[in-house]
């Protein structure tokens, strides 16, 4: 009987538990920044987007699920971004939504499947963990930032390249609460 109850208790040390997130979109950001004409650099962001995320106690394996609001797209100036809600660019009415849905964490890098402009390619981001711990209210967060580059032409967005660069920088600040 002590052989089992201590084979358990070894097995049940040797599994990591995975921690489960909500994105808190009060204190979360998902930008981008495109070049223009090669003389200056242009950022955005999208405003309105829901999530979640996990990951091992150990930080070596996780997940990450993001839907944003194409027609939330926000670079401060309502002309801009009223052409970026086009068909030249997002065609928001046509694709209401980009999703990233992971397929591998390593700790370091996220990957997945990246779905823009109603094109699905993989995408790997570089994460850094901000921190994590109890809130004021009860609670628990962790929070990270991640980094990704891509080429919008990837996605079928291939309007006005080179005036604005086909690269595409992506950062990703996240806040999470336990669940």
């Amino acid at each position: 009987m002590k052989m089992i109850t201590i084979s358990a208790l070894v097995l049940a040390s040797s599994i990591t538990m995975a921690a489960d997130y909500k994105i808190d979109p009060a204190h979360s950001a998902v930008t981008f920044k495109v070049g223009h004409l090669g003389v200056s650099t242009t950022p955005g962001r999208f405003n309105e987007f829901e999530g979640n995320f996990s990951y091992a106690e150990d930080k070596s394996s996780g997940s990450a699920t993001l839907t944003i609001k194409t027609a939330s797209v926000d670079t401060n100036h309502e002309a801009r971004d009223k052409h970026l809600r086009s068909p030249d660019f997002l065609d928001v009415k046509q694709f209401p939504t980009l999703t990233f849905k992971s397929t591998q964490f390593d700790g370091k890098t996220l990957t997945g499947d990246l779905t823009l402009h109603g094109v699905t390619k993989p995408v790997s981001f570089d994460v850094n963990q901000i921190g994590e711990g109890k809130d004021p209210w009860g609670g628990y967060r962790a929070g990270f930032e991640a980094k990704a580059v891509i080429q919008r032409s990837d996605f079928g967005i291939t309007y006005f390249i080179p005036g604005v660069t086909d690269q595409t920088e992506i950062e990703v600040f996240i806040e999470g609460i336990r669940q």
